[in-house]
């Protein structure tokens, strides 16, 4: 398996596994964006993993924004927008798939 299908398959992880705790939350609640923040930050731990994913985002943009054009590599919006709807653990690993494309496009 080259490396890039497995940045798809974690892509495919990085989705199923947040909406599935996610989807059932917006069932009982809505879309109750207060109430979502008021949870998000109910305990130390939360706001720990909250504070973690916000920052790491942060830097994913910086990547995004400087190795994207480093590599003239194309749909740099597709995981800036991955990240913002789903996270860190969609936009990274798209971000990578397409980094390393271009890698093995470079190598041969």
């Amino acid at each position: 398996m080259k490396l890039r299908h497995l940045y798809l398959c974690l892509c495919v992880i990085g989705t199923i596994l947040p909406y599935s705790q996610l989807l059932p939350w917006l069932v009982a609640n809505g879309v109750d964006f207060s109430l979502f923040f008021q949870e998000l930050f109910s305990t130390r731990v939360s706001s720990f993993f909250a504070f973690d994913v916000i920052i790491s985002a942060v830097v994913l943009f910086l990547f995004i924004g400087t190795e994207g054009p480093r590599l003239n590599l194309s749909l740099l919006w597709l995981p800036v927008v991955a990240t913002l709807l789903v996270g860190v653990s969609l936009g990274l690993p798209l971000f990578l798939y397409l980094r390393q494309k271009k890698l093995d496009q470079l190598a041969v």
